[in-house]
This record gives structure tokens, C-alpha cells and sequence, in this order.
């Protein structure tokens, strides 16, 4: 009976144990879920698992031979990839693409991509446009927007405003960075038309993908 008390004792004791452990997991658990959902930047760390899934890929031989091997449809492929290197979630792939690539005329393919890149461009434009219009006229009475705002006023006149703001949203349009926060910069905080977007898009994502492929 000792004996039998004793293993009882022992079960009751690795059982207390299990649902000590089972609830430490369980905290651990909803740590984690706590993390992923509720974590500021979600689709920045998106952006950056991608941006390494993507050089994971594009290091890869056979891939690198695929690319190399699409002989007539290569230029299929640029314009496509124009399309995509606009997109935030797609870009690392784009971007990807050029650099494998390694074409004979990298002149030739950097304009056709920026074709394909200025209609991406101009598709983010139009919906920006119409589409979120009401949260522009909201973001422009921001507390953050009117301090910026503030302060460029301090120390530039209103050309120099706008260079400034060309410039950058140029920088972010040509880099494999999402187009879509150079036309929300656009869109959203000046009165651009359509035509000169278009002209701002072709000329620095066909300046971004030629050195691309320059690499």
C-alpha cells in the first residue's frame, strides 16, 4: 500500500508538472499571437521576408538559367516585370529578375520595363486618386503633416517645396522600395496631373531598372 500511495503521490506530482508546463506554453502562445497581430508594422516585416525570400530565389543556379534562357520572350518578361517592380510586395522580385538577367542591351530593356513600370504607376495613381481622396484630406490636417509643413515653409519657398518633394518621391520611384508611398506623394499632396506623373514614373523607374541591370 506504501508503495502504490508512493506512485500515486509520484503521477499527481508529473501531473501538476504537464499543466504547469501546458500553461507556460499556452502564455508563450498567446505572446506570439499578441506579437503578429498586433505588431505596428506589419506589412514592413512582410516586405522584408520577401525581400530575402527573393534573394533566395534569384541566388539559386537554376533560376539564374531560367531567366538567362527565356531567349525571344525575355522582353515579355521586362515589360511584366516593369509592371511588377510598382507593386510593395512584388518589387523584390522585379528587382530580382533585372539583376539576373544581365542583358545585351540594358538600355532597351530599362525602357521597356519603365513602361511597364509607368502603367503600374499610373494604375496606383488612379486609384490613390479617387480612392482615398478622403483620408488625403484627413492625413493634411495631421498633427505630424502640418508640423512638416510648418517647418518647410520656415526654410524653403514653395518651388523649392515642391523640387524637394519631386525629388524624393523620384528617389523612392526609381529605388526597388514600393512605388506606392512615391505616388501617395504625389497624389495625395499636390496637384499633379496624370501626364506628368506619367512622364516622373517612366523616367525614374527606367533610371532605377537600367542600374539594375547594370549590376
Amino acid at each position: 500500500m506504501k508503495r502504490g500511495s508512493i506512485i500515486e503521490k509520484d503521477i499527481e506530482i508529473v501531473e501538476k508538472d504537464i499543466k504547469l508546463v501546458e500553461k507556460e506554453l499556452g502564455a508563450i502562445e498567446r505572446k506570439i499571437w499578441r506579437f503578429v497581430f498586433h505588431f505596428h508594422y506589419p506589412k514592413i516585416s512582410i516586405l522584408a521576408l520577401l525581400i530575402m525570400l527573393a534573394y533566395v530565389v534569384f541566388r539559386n543556379p537554376y533560376v539564374q538559367d531560367f531567366v538567362s534562357s527565356l531567349g525571344a520572350l525575355e522582353y515579355i518578361g521586362v515589360f511584366i516585370a516593369g509592371i511588377f517592380f510598382t507593386f510593395g510586395f512584388t518589387a523584390p522580385f522585379a528587382s530580382g529578375f533585372f539583376i539576373v538577367l544581365n542583358p545585351s542591351n540594358p538600355l532597351f530593356v530599362a525602357i521597356l520595363g519603365g513602361i511597364g513600370a509607368m502603367l503600374g504607376d499610373l494604375l496606383i495613381f488612379s486609384l490613390i486618386r479617387f480612392s482615398f481622396i478622403d483620408e488625403f484630406k484627413r492625413l493634411e490636417k495631421a498633427t505630424i503633416i502640418k508640423g512638416i509643413r510648418n517647418e518647410m515653409k520656415l526654410h524653403f519657398n514653395h518651388r523649392a517645396r515642391l523640387y524637394l518633394l519631386f525629388a524624393l518621391a523620384g528617389l523612392i520611384i526609381a529605388s526597388p522600395l514600393p512605388d506606392e508611398a512615391g505616388v501617395i506623394m504625389l497624389a495625395g499632396l499636390t496637384n499633379i496631373k496624370p501626364r506628368v506623373m506619367a512622364i516622373i514614373s517612366f523616367i525614374f523607374n527606367t533610371l532605377g531598372i537600367f542600374i539594375l541591370c547594370l549590376i
